[in-house]
Formats: structure tokens, C-alpha cells, sequence
């Protein structure tokens, strides 16, 4: 095994060539009926019978009226088609549309694929936008006949008919709503799409947050990146074509002022976690589930580390962010970061970073077996976003001590990996915390993570949020190096 690194101190360029909305919400400013984007879900109580949609068994059969109350088989997701016409997605992946058999009327959930009647069109009441009425691909409207047997066979003669007594008028509560590239992209439509995109690429990161970087006593950035940068300048729609050329600038800049680039695959085909900024669509994880989105994010990497290998400036690929353990199997995983780690060294001596997986359910760090391998990192990210209910910074550190700092103590081993704390951020719950209280959080962080053997990054240069700029931390005086 070859002498340690020196560790490093990065940033993120977050929410630059893979978009999270929280970041920047105004990107989303010009989608119109910008309420319905992909993956938003939506739950639908019929007034007339007092009860809700429900995909019986999950999907593979019809839709019912039939629920008293709403969770999982209740839960439809968007798939937009353009800002009226949508499709909805049920809990075993199969889409609503209306069953070929018999009169052609009844609403199923049945269909691996959406086609011409899978599709539908929301009409929102305008005095009370929460009552919606839905038009199948037939012309008519969906209708409750009973609790058993939902149809769209409806004919709406008045528009001002939207009472409780109606049998076509639904109740919609929004649970779950995604903002991240896909959903911005197909939202905006391809010609809108490309110069809004281009513009946020060409602003919000620019060679000045170089120069700054390197003068506030970091180091080295980390640049999440989706999977479709390897078509550009063509990638399969709905994303923009032309990121690659600033992801070039980047690697100039850093050269300039003398900063290590580590490349991060945020966004693996299929989305290995259903987040939106894994680019996912609906919010299922599906990278992983065929060999074809495995392989095609190996040539991601193999792409990348090919494109920039003779640049001084690349130091670390992350082959992939936040895999999820709880519906990932770890197999296939550890499978792929084999691959991943010779994809690599077919070009590049970098270091090879490998996420560790985290079962939420029970708080099991699950970590990759990289000890064989040359260069390896482990990223664990460490985000402690302290209990509302610690009132005080004195409160607080017992229980960050107890538990990163003494987490990486144990991972820190002489002959492991290097461990890396990919993400972390200075985000303090209570409101109202002086501005001392948050210097001596901060140090406290960095006082932890600075045990990590191959460094940190924080989470994120530009935000919306104030802590999470460390832009703002650092010209605010509350994060000095």
C-alpha cells in the first residue's frame, strides 16, 4: 500500500450540472403548470362515495374507489407528457389506463408501458384548485359508478357541476413532489429547456468561485454530474445537450489555481436511490434492476476518466452517489465498484471512491470490501442536522461527538481505505442561534472530520439556503480555514 494522501478540503459545485431544486428554485419559474411535474404523487378521494383511488394489490389489476384512507396503493405518480397530458404510475410500477377488454370504459392498472390509453388530462376546478375532474383518451371524464368499478365513460355537460354529489369530481392531495433535472427539462420543453439550461450552466458557476476556492484555503473541488454528460452534445431527451463543455471549463480552472477535481456520478441510469438528484423520474429506484443501466453507467465512468486522465487536476471519481441499501442489493453493488475500479484504471491512476451504503432502517453503515484495492476511498457522509429539541450548542456536541466523531475514530484503520467525508454541512436546527453558537458548530465539525484519512467536502458552494453556502459560511465569517 502506498504512503496516505494529503488530505483534502473541498466544496461541492452542487446543483450546477445536476440540478436540485432547493438549490436554485427559480429554475423552475417558467414551467407552466409547473404543480404536475414527473413524479409528483397524488392521491384522488371520490366526494360522491366519501372514499379513494386505490390500484388493488399494488397494480396488475383494475382501480377501485374503495380506500378509506390513503398510502401506498392510493399513490399515483405523474409521468408528464407535456403540461395537460399525463400519466399515472402505481405502487408495482404499472401505469393506469383503460382496459381493452369488454366496452373499453373500465380504469385499470395493468400496462408495463404507457401508450395512447394510459393517458389522461387533469382539469382543476379554478374557485377550488384541490377539485379536479380527469379525461381519459376517450373524450370522457373518469366517474365512480361504485366503490368497485371506477369508468371513464362521463360525459361533463356543465363546468360549474362540482359538488360532493358528483360522481366525476375528486379531491387531490399532492404527498410527494421531485425538482430535479428531469423534472426541470421536461417541464420546460426541449427549446425552452436548452437556453435556460445553458444560461444556469454559463452563471451560476464561473472561474471567479475558482479563484475564491483556492483563495479561502481550500483545495479541491467535487463535481457531481448526471450520466447523459457521456452523450453530449446529444443526450436522449428530455436533457439539454452542452454540459460537458463547462465541465471542460472546470478542469481548466482548476488547472489555473492549482485545485484537485474529484468527479461525482450523482446520477446513475435508472437512478440508483429514486431521489431527484439522482435525476430520477418517479422516485423508484431502478439502476440496477437489468445489466443494461449497469453497463451503461460503467461507460460513464470509463467516458470521464478517458476525457480528463492526463489532466493534473483529477484526483478522485466517485463512481456512484448514495447507492440505496434498502432496496439495493449490496451484491450488486460491491459487483459494480469492482467494475467501476477497473473501468478507472484503464485510464487513470485516481483515486477511486466507493459510497458506503446506509440502511436506514436500522442506521448500518454498509461498506464496500475496497481493502485490495489500490486508491480506494470510502465516502460516508456525515449530516447532522441537530434535534430542534437541544437548545443549546452545549446540548448539541455530547451527541455529534458520540456519533460521527467517534465513527470515524473506529473507521480510520492503517491498512483500509481512505475514509472521506464526501458531504457534510453546517446547518444547526434551532432557529434564532448566534452567530457564535454557529462558529463554534462549525468547528466542531471540522474538528471531527478532519479525522477522516483522505479529507472532506462541504455541501455546497451556491444555495438558496444560507447555511449550506459555503459562499455565504465563508463571507458571512462563520467558516474560516
Amino acid at each position: 500500500m502506498e504512503t496516505r494522501n494529503t488530505k483534502i478540503r473541498a466544496v461541492n459545485l452542487g446543483g450546477w450540472l445536476v440540478t436540485e431544486g432547493w438549490i436554485k428554485p427559480s429554475l423552475f419559474d417558467a414551467i407552466p403548470n409547473k404543480d404536475f411535474l414527473d413524479g409528483t404523487s397524488l392521491q384522488l378521494k371520490s366526494m360522491m362515495v366519501g372514499k379513494y383511488l386505490c390500484a388493488e394489490s399494488g397494480g396488475g389489476s383494475r382501480v377501485v374507489a374503495n380506500a378509506g384512507s390513503a398510502s401506498h396503493w392510493e399513490t399515483f405518480r405523474l409521468w408528464r407528457i407535456n403540461e395537460t397530458l399525463f400519466n399515472f404510475r402505481v405502487a408495482n410500477k404499472q401505469f393506469v389506463g383503460l382496459d381493452s377488454g369488454g366496452d373499453g370504459v373500465d380504469l385499470v392498472a395493468s400496462s408495463d408501458l404507457p401508450e395512447r390509453p394510459e393517458t389522461f388530462e387533469i382539469v382543476r376546478n379554478p374557485d377550488d384548485p384541490s377539485r379536479v375532474r380527469i379525461r381519459a383518451a376517450n373524450g370522457f371524464f373518469l366517474r365512480v359508478r361504485t366503490e368497485e368499478r371506477v369508468t371513464a365513460d362521463y360525459q361533463c355537460d356543465k363546468s360549474n357541476e362540482w359538488g360532493d354529489e358528483n360522481p366525476s369530481v375528486f379531491v387531490m392531495s399532492f404527498t410527494k413532489r421531485l425538482e430535479g433535472e428531469f423534472q426541470l427539462t421536461n417541464g420546460l420543453g426541449p427549446q425552452k429547456a436548452a437556453k435556460v439550461m445553458r444560461d444556469h450552466w454559463r452563471t451560476f458557476i464561473v472561474e471567479d468561485d475558482f479563484k475564491f476556492i483556492a483563495e479561502n484555503g481550500l483545495d479541491a473541488v467535487k463535481i457531481p454530474i448526471g450520466w447523459w454528460i457521456a452523450s453530449d452534445p446529444n443526450p436522449p431527451p428530455p436533457y439539454v445537450g452542452g454540459s460537458l463543455a463547462f465541465l471542460d471549463n472546470a478542469f481548466s480552472w482548476a488547472e489555473k489555481y492549482g485545485l484537485k477535481v474529484i468527479i461525482d456520478l450523482r446520477a446513475a441510469p435508472g437512478s440508483q436511490n429514486g431521489w431527484e438528484r439522482s435525476s430520477s423520474r418517479d422516485g423508484f429506484r431502478e439502476w440496477g434492476d437489468t445489466d443494461d443501466t449497469i453497463l451503461a453507467t460503467l461507460h460513464v465512468i470509463e467516458f470521464l476518466t478517458f476525457r480528463y486522465g492526463k489532466s493534473p487536476s483529477l484526483y478522485a471519481v466517485d463512481l456512484l452517489n448514495e447507492p440505496l441499501a434498502e432496496t439495493l442489493p449490496q451484491e450488486i453493488v460491491s459487483k459494480f465498484y469492482i467494475a467501476g475500479y477497473k473501468a478507472v484504471r484503464k485510464h487513470s491512476a485516481a483515486y477511486v471512491i466507493m459510497s458506503c451504503m446506509l440502511e436506514t432502517s436500522s442506521g448500518e453503515l454498509l461498506l464496500p470490501d475496497a481493502n485490495s484495492l489500490d486508491r480506494t476511498v470510502v465516502d460516508m457522509q456525515c449530516y447532522f442536522l441537530c434535534d430542534t429539541e437541544l437548545d443549546t450548542i452545549q446540548d448539541t456536541l455530547p451527541f455529534f461527538y458520540e456519533g460521527w466523531f467517534a465513527q470515524l475514530e473506529s473507521l480510520a484503520t492503517s491498512n483500509g481505505p481512505l475514509i472521506f467525508v464526501g458531504e457534510w454541512v453546517a446547518e444547526w436546527g434551532p432557529n434564532g442561534a448566534t452567530e457564535e453558537e454557529n462558529q463554534e458548530y462549525v468547528e466542531a465539525q471540522l474538528k471531527a472530520y478532519e479525522r477522516a484519512t483522505f479529507g472532506w467536502a462541504y455541501w455546497t458552494l451556491k444555495c438558496a439556503e444560507d447555511h449550506w453556502s459555503l459562499e455565504w459560511m465563508i463571507k458571512n465569517g462563520y467558516f474560516k480555514l
